[in-house]
């Protein structure tokens, strides 16, 4: 029978936090960020098994926090690269031979909601790939020289993406693949379906699903990971 996996990006620090801080571990309703994204795909019934791509030796840390926090799905691990989209691809070759279906997230957006994981993944089988996404409600401008403007931009037009990003396994092997093989550096992985020609069906995000970069972050996270209930 078919899969459907989580790849969960937890191999970074996050620079701007902080030289010593682990973003990832940062206490949000008296949990750490990222046990409040992996509940997430925890508790989505379509999603079988969650693999975490991890710094080498934090395996440990991880188990621990698996059972402190009573997650049912199983899940391994898997090393993060040099770039995220090396962590992305070690992180796939961790998938399961039945793995049909693989939905990738940062683990740094803790206030996914199980129903825009489910979308997600809906589209991708439809359409091969798709990305939760938010129109942008900004008025955006182009600058040539980073100081004066040189045109504006029709937002209507403008989405700004997020995670989780999901796929048709074959589709991601393949876009990554080809990333790869021509030493590309990318942002994110639907712009490496771009590079073979895939469309990524836009799924919108009806709220917010920010991630965590910056300390001014993190009230309103917390605020909002509140409102879901998640600090209960």
């Amino acid at each position: 029978m078919p899969l459907t996996t989580a790849i969960l990006v937890a191999a970074g620090r996050g620079v701007r936090m902080g030289a010593q801080t682990d973003k990832l571990f940062l206490t949000l309703g008296g949990q750490p960020v990222v046990a409040h994204a992996w509940r997430r795909f925890d508790q989505v019934a379509a999603i079988a098994e969650v693999i975490l791509v991890i710094r080498p030796g934090m395996e440990e840390t991880f188990k621990q926090l698996a059972a402190q926090c009573h997650f049912t799905k199983p899940f391994r691990f898997a090393h993060g690269g040099k770039e995220r989209q090396d962590s992305v691809w070690n992180g796939l070759e961790r998938l399961s031979a039945r793995t049909e279906i693989v939905a990738i997230h940062d683990a740094a957006r803790p206030c996914t909601s199980p129903e825009l994981i489910q979308a997600t993944i809906d589209a991708a089988r439809q359409f091969g790939a798709a990305v939760a996404a938010q129109r942008v409600t900004d008025t955006i401008k182009h600058s040539d020289d980073g100081e004066l403007i040189a045109r504006h931009l029709d937002r209507s037009r403008l989405w700004s993406v997020q995670t989780p990003q999901t796929f048709r396994v074959e589709v991601i092997r393949r876009a990554l693949a080809l990333v790869r093989e021509k030493n590309l550096q990318i942002t994110d992985d639907t712009a490496a379906c771009e590079w073979i020609g895939q469309p990524v069906k836009l799924v919108p995000s009806s709220s917010p699903n920010p991630k965590v970069t910056v300390p001014d972050d993190l009230p309103y996270i917390e605020l909002l990971l509140k409102r879901l209930g998640a600090s209960s």
